[in-house]
């Protein structure tokens, strides 16, 4: 049976979606069809929700869920009336904070995701900036401001890494490729020699990497299997040499290898 899931919020629906699929990550061999209904914010876009629930339920044959984080009361009560299971994280949350700080929220709209605080704004910006700049050893100028520099192989996962702990954490993140000649002289990039203690590495099980690299460049020697096998093998033994700590990315999230990176390495993050 599917059922449909609305993640229905007055600004992005980031909040909504994140806490909402983290719940429903937790059922497995159900089928879920998602969507994403930001910007209710006024009585009007309320009922077209309410219709496009009233419409999957015909359609499903079953109730659909609904993760709110609307904050005005007069649309949260308007959603309340749809046919549908509606779960509010401001009354199941924000209630109970209230009682237990003694103190009203201010019930004010959008301020996980606002521009309000201008200093982590500009940290963010600074620092997808600054990782952008120097995704895939584009330029070695300006890596003493990098707070951490990924490095490894074509493909084994640093540039969305390092995107991610910019976005989300703040962290000024570069990255920088072991290419084949570095592999085969068993060395540093000697751009990277300075800053040896700012190095994580990340490896991959070569079956992976061939899968990926062969969507790039199929049939190529970059992509064989021996190739792929061979840098790898070549690669953790250079990160062993040098004393890099390296994980494999294989199985691991994009968003589980950036926090593991962000407290081995003692990282401080400049976001929440």
């Amino acid at each position: 049976m599917k059922r449909t899931v609305f993640y229905v919020s007055d600004r992005t629906g980031i909040t909504a979606e994140m806490l909402g699929q983290s719940l429903m990550t937790q059922f497995d061999g159900l089928s879920f069809e998602r969507r994403t209904v930001p910007f209710v914010d006024t009585p009007e876009k309320a009922q077209q929700v309410i219709d496009a629930i009233a419409q999957a339920a015909r359609e499903d044959g079953v109730r659909p869920i609904v993760f709110s984080t609307l904050i005005d009361e007069g649309i949260r009560q308007h959603i309340r009336g749809a046919e549908a299971l509606v779960l509010d994280f401001f009354e199941i949350f924000i209630a109970p904070l209230e009682a237990e700080l003694a103190t009203a929220s201010s019930h004010a709209v959008g301020k996980s995701h606002s521009t309000g605080d201008n200093k982590d704004y500009n940290q963010r910006i600074s620092a997808i900036n600054f990782t952008l700049s120097h995704d895939d050893g584009v330029t070695h100028k300006g890596l003493d401001e990098a707070e951490i520099i990924l490095v490894g192989v074509s493909r084994s996962g640093k540039t969305p890494t390092s995107i991610y702990l910019a976005m989300q954490f703040g962290i000024r993140a570069a990255n920088y490729p072991l290419i084949p000649e570095d592999l085969e002289q068993q060395r540093l990039p000697a751009a990277l020699v300075p800053w040896r203690k700012k190095l994580w590495g990340l490896s991959i099980r070569p079956e992976r990497l061939h899968q990926i690299r062969s969507e790039r460049r199929p049939d190529s020697r970059y992509a064989s299997l021996s190739n792929c096998r061979h840098e790898i093998q070549a690669a953790e033994a250079v990160m062993r040499t040098q004393g890099i700590p390296f994980l494999d990315s294989t199985n691991t999230s994009i968003e589980e290898i950036a926090t593991t990176i962000l407290h081995q390495c003692g990282l401080v993050r400049h976001l929440y």
